[in-house]
């Protein structure tokens, strides 16, 4: 079976990051977009790393452009973007795909994790997010309209654990 501390992507600055660095932290995985009607969560993602970095949660954002075309710019434009109107200092990724056979392996493991409404495993729209836990399983998926301030129980619940 794949575990979480098996993945490997790119951060948007083109270096690598191995999640086995990760290990017995908790994670917040998210897909991103610049330009969608969710992108104010930007602000409330901040808080949570700001909030929980410290005692051990990884804040880790995907810019996608697969809904809507909401995330077109490069990886360079998409991190500026973040930084100037967000103040962004968690690790983003580069732009992946979360759906269809070209989406990112992670993605693809979160998905069969923790499935959607009705067991669907495709992810709907930008800003859906995964909570794993301090021991790489996944613990919840969360839709687009959940705001990321309201997730703070259950973060401090696998922090916790």
């Amino acid at each position: 079976m794949t575990a979480l501390t098996d993945f490997t992507a790119t951060r948007i600055d083109g270096t690598p990051l191995s999640f086995s660095t990760l290990q017995g932290k908790a994670l917040l995985i998210v897909n991103t977009a610049s330009a969608c009607g969710f992108t104010p969560q930007f602000e409330g993602l901040e808080t949570l790393h700001k909030t929980y970095g410290e005692q051990g949660l990884a804040v880790i954002g995907f810019p996608c452009n697969q809904f809507g075309a909401q995330d077109a710019g490069t990886n360079a434009e998409i991190g500026a973007f973040c930084q100037r109107n967000y103040g962004v200092s968690f690790t983003m990724m580069e732009k992946v795909e979360v759906n269809g056979e070209g989406a990112h392996p992670l993605f693809k493991w979160l998905k069969t994790q923790a499935p959607g409404l009705l067991g669907s495993e495709a992810i709907k729209w930008n800003f859906t997010k995964f909570l794993v836990g301090k021991d790489g399983r996944v613990l919840k998926r969360y839709a687009s309209m959940d705001a990321p301030a309201k997730l703070a129980n259950d973060i401090e619940a696998a922090l916790a654990a």
